[in-house]
């Protein structure tokens, strides 16, 4: 009998350790199928002062989303629909393989890597309205392209290859497709909470837009290049403008913005410096543009030092039941005297509070006085404007 239970046990641990055993241990561990709702709403109030020409006192819902992010191993894939100011519009839509936890890459519409602003989305904003250089050069709007992602200890790098306007163009009535190249490389020696010190540097490259016409013979020609910017007043309850530019004869576009963030203890400073140039044809003359903006941040209640993201290289969101207060700054010239191009000139002083309720839900009060001069779509003015939000976010 003892025999016999020595064999048993000899078997047991033979089969426990044969190929075929493994084979169903690893079943089990073969990748699964997740997906992940989410979604946002935003409420917005907001009153302006003291010359309401073209404003009005209101409330509005500038953006609902729904959404949700798919998961399969190293793969994963979002999609973004939103709602806002009376129409639907594409969100971030993508598809993602994660390499390891230090690489990847990203396929499809989304925002890519450029400058410090693009480390938030448009609702996580610390000073609830993105900053004027950054909306103006639309640094962190999204576009279709493919994206490499490398994040390692105290190196950051994001670089992008995109084609703008191919969400909502097709090739054949652009003519000739712009396509560009953009890169964003941090440094961040310090990363901890209550130590954070990070300095970085972004590019971007570009080709112009075209627009195939139809002459009076029937014929499909392509324009010259051009560029197209503008911005409103810095509010989603009214669309007024203030800054616009557009840049005919356009050879190719370059610009760039260094970018700083340094935090310690219940205290946060960051910036970022714009500068663009537009080369042109046929004996016009470049176009430069430049902006920038500063910010600074403090907890006053709650979260007593603020936090690092990797994934974004920047700083976290603070934890629920803290009140935070965001002085900020903001400067952009869009107006070129030598290339006879009058986009404006604008300067923005703000203040902003902001209560992280819990982790579903923000509320976000905002002062700011914003200057405009030099415009060709505004004349000279001051605007004192009072708003208020409540997000709710999954």
């Amino acid at each position: 009998m003892k025999k016999f239970h020595a064999l048993s046990a000899a078997l047991i641990i033979a089969l426990a350790s044969s190929p075929f055993a493994k084979a169903e241990t690893t079943d089990s561990d073969q990748p699964k199928f997740n997906f992940k709702p989410s979604g946002r709403a935003l409420f917005d109030g907001a009153i302006f002062l003291p010359n309401k020409n073209g404003f009005a006192d209101g409330v509005a819902i500038p953006d609902v989303r729904l959404g949700g992010t798919a998961s399969y191993g190293k793969f994963s894939a979002k999609i973004d629909i939103g709602y806002g100011n009376g129409s639907l519009s594409m969100k971030d839509i993508y598809l993602q393989y994660t390499f390891n936890p230090e690489n990847l890459i990203r396929a499809g519409y989304f925002v890519q890597q450029f400058g410090l602003n693009s480390a938030t989305s448009s609702s996580m904003k610390p000073q609830m309205i993105a900053s004027t250089a950054d909306s103006y050069l639309n640094a962190t709007g999204r576009n279709v392209g493919i994206m490499y992602i490398h994040d390692r200890g105290p190196i950051f790098l994001g670089v992008t290859a995109l084609t703008p306007n191919s969400m909502t163009v097709s090739p054949s009535k652009q003519g000739k497709i712009s396509i560009g190249i953009c890169e964003r490389f941090v440094w961040r020696p310090l990363r901890e909470p209550g130590g954070i010190a990070q300095v970085g540097f972004s590019s971007w490259y570009q080709t112009p837009q075209h627009t195939a016409v139809t002459n009076d013979d029937g014929v499909t020609e392509t324009s010259t290049g051009y560029f197209n910017y503008s911005i409103g007043f810095p509010t989603k309850v009214e669309s007024v403008p203030m800054l616009s530019a557009t840049i005919n004869n356009s050879k190719g576009m370059f610009r760039m913005t260094p970018e700083i963030l340094l935090s310690k203890g219940r205290f946060a400073l960051e910036g970022q410096y714009y500068y663009m140039n537009i080369q042109r044809e046929h004996g016009f003359n470049s176009y430069t543009a430049q902006g920038g903006y500063g910010l600074v941040r403090c907890l006053l209640v709650g979260d007593a030092q603020y936090s690092y993201s990797h994934a974004d290289a920047g700083l976290a969101t603070p934890k629920p039941k803290t009140l935070e207060c965001v002085l900020g700054y903001d400067y952009m010239n869009a107006s070129d005297c030598k290339a006879a191009i009058m986009g404006g000139v604008t300067n923005d002083y703000s203040v902003t509070f902001n209560y992280y309720i819990n982790k579903y839900m923000i509320a976000r009060l905002r002062y700011s006085y914003t200057n405009v001069w030099a415009s060709d779509v505004q004349f000279p003015r001051h605007e004192n404007i009072i708003q208020a939000r409540i997000m709710f976010k999954f």
